[in-house]
């Protein structure tokens, strides 16, 4: 089975390619992502904007799209960065930038208030048809300051209590069984492919 990801993240991409290890599944990146017309993500909730997503640029190939949204929940920061993650400290803001912003809002705030969640919804849709939307999330704490070189993102900031290490510090093997996006691309797996079908040995 051939999906192409609504992304131009090559990480992503990465990632992604590991958790489809082992079953019959092939994912590239959506040809000429840069050049088509892009999807505005400015609804309030990350499954809105992963379903339009994923419709919109199947209006571009004959493939399966796989689009997310995913990011950081502060609940003492009002949920944010939420679904502004990528752009928190600005519209082009390096991760550098948004992990910046972040530390500094977290100024200040002790135990309890340092509790987030990474979230991650994914959709799959054939043109002009949505299949499935999964979700899942995981829980953690706001480091003071990065801790790790592995992932990206917000990765070296996020602390799992599970791992005792936060996910910049862990293996992508680690990451992928442990982390939002992992939990929330098996649950749309099981969708597309039954259990029994699709492992190869």
């Amino acid at each position: 089975m051939k999906i192409v990801l609504a992304s131009s993240n090559p990480g992503k991409l990465g990632e992604y390619r590991q958790l489809a290890m082992g079953r019959n599944l092939e994912i590239s990146l959506l040809p000429n992502f840069s050049e088509l017309p892009p999807f505005d993500e400015s609804a309030p909730t990350f499954a809105e904007n992963a379903a339009g997503k994923a419709l919109h640029y199947s209006r571009f190939t004959p493939e399966l799209v796989l689009a997310d949204d995913s990011g950081l929940v502060v609940p003492a920061l009002g949920g944010a960065p939420g679904v502004r993650s990528a752009r928190y400290a600005g519209p082009h803001a390096s991760d550098e930038e948004n992990l910046s912003k972040l530390l500094h809002e977290m100024q200040g705030r002790e135990g309890y208030e340092r509790r987030a969640r990474f979230v991650c919804v994914i959709a799959v849709a054939h043109p002009g048809r949505l299949l499935v939307v999964a979700s899942d999330f995981v829980p953690g704490t706001i480091t003071r300051e990065p801790h790790g070189a592995n992932g990206f993102g917000y990765d070296p900031v996020f602390f799992s209590s599970d791992l005792a290490r936060t996910f910049a510090e862990i293996s992508a093997q680690e990451k992928n069984r442990w982390s939002h996006r992992g939990k929330a691309f098996r649950k749309t797996v099981e969708f597309l492919i039954p259990p029994d079908f699709g492992v190869t040995n």
